[in-house]
């Protein structure tokens, strides 16, 4: 019985022994896996580097802003980014879209509510591709339009698209947007908008500095 006793003792004991050992062991295993997320903590610290990347993208010039356009009233070449500092109306169109036209009008007597201003730049960009300068120069003649017009090359067509949506290369929707004098651009609502609500929609850039 002795022997017996003396061989469960040793026994209990070995047992104890490994159980003391066991969480040594399992502390090295927690500290190996403790020190993980220390590792995906300082790869998601460079997240605001990427954001700060991805800001920059945002805020980047279009490419169409230094794109050579061609007015088709006097031949003149110029840029958008040559207008920097000014506040640009753009409205994409098309010769056939009659609602076009009506939006057209309305840019028109915006120019007589504002009256002559140096800071001020309106552009239709014909997108058809089907029309070319000289049947938009003769339209814009008949109809008294004094502002610049220039028909859209097909990298421009598709900058447009791209950037500010296909909806842009639908005239009877009558897209426009303003570029703000650091040339960031701020898309209008859809549909034929008066001289009135133009005018109240570009009055904010005219007040920035």
């Amino acid at each position: 019985m002795s022997k017996r006793l003396k061989v469960t003792s040793f026994i209990i004991f070995a047992s104890l022994l490994m159980v003391s050992c066991g969480p040594s062991l399992s502390e090295s295993e927690v500290s190996e896996m403790v020190s993980q997320p220390e590792v995906e903590q300082s790869t998601s610290q460079e997240s605001p580097g990427d954001q700060v990347e991805g800001n920059g993208q945002r805020n980047t010039t279009p490419n169409w802003y230094s794109s050579e356009l061609t007015d088709v009233n006097t031949g003149m070449v110029f840029r958008v980014s040559d207008f920097q500092g000014k506040v640009i109306l753009v409205e994409t169109m098309a010769i056939w879209c009659p609602k076009c036209l009506t939006q057209q009008k309305e840019v028109s007597r915006l120019h007589d509510i504002l009256g002559d201003r140096d800071d001020f730049v309106s552009l239709g960009i014909n997108t058809d591709p089907n029309e070319n300068a000289q049947q938009l120069s003769t339209y814009v003649m008949n109809n008294g339009f004094d502002w610049l017009y220039v028909v859209a090359s097909d990298e421009l067509i598709n900058e447009i698209s791209e950037i500010y949506g296909p909806q842009f290369l639908n005239p009877p929707s009558t897209p426009m947007l303003i570029i703000d004098r650091q040339g960031e651009a701020h898309l209008l609502p859809f549909g034929v908008k008066s001289a009135e609500e133009l005018q109240t929609f570009l009055m904010p850039f005219f007040e920035e500095v």
